[in-house]
């Protein structure tokens, strides 16, 4: 095991690509029986600093989460193109997209899995921290998000 890989690290979301948030959310909370959660909208590029296949892109999306025990839901409705979650939408409709880990050592953690043949497709920044999105679709079948807090 090395302080990069995966098999130490805590799965603390799974995201659902959808195109209509607002009711998507409202069937969520239905069948969970909780609140619908709000609904808020990425940054702006500006601010996000977020590169799709290592170019700029002014792609945002609209985001809800679930909180249950130690893993979230996360819906995802794009806004705007190019991103993972817009390309994900129009090649496989809607549905799970990624699996993410909270990691120490992004970079390093990214080189781990680029080693392994998954592709880094988007990465960004969010309010304290940032993330990335790496292709596992073809050995997982699954996108793998790496989620870092800024220290």
């Amino acid at each position: 095991m090395s302080p990069s890989d995966l098999s130490n690290q805590v799965i603390t979301q799974v995201g659902i690509v959808v195109r209509d948030i607002e009711a998507t959310a409202a069937a969520y909370a239905d069948v969970f029986g909780v609140p619908v959660p709000g609904i808020s909208v990425t940054a702006p590029k500006e601010d996000s600093h977020v590169r799709y296949r290592g170019g700029e892109t002014d792609a945002r999306a609209k985001l809800a989460f679930f909180r249950l025990g130690q893993v979230s839901i996360e819906l995802i409705e794009p806004v705007g193109e190019p991103s993972t979650w817009a390309e994900h939408l129009a090649a496989h409709g809607e549905g799970v997209h990624h699996i993410a880990f909270r990691v120490e050592g992004m970079d390093e953690t990214i080189a781990y899995l680029e080693g392994k043949g998954l592709e880094l497709v988007q990465r960004g920044d969010f309010t304290g921290g940032c993330y990335a999105y790496l292709d596992g679709s073809g050995p997982l079948k699954v996108i793998l998000e790496l989620l870092a807090s800024r220290k």
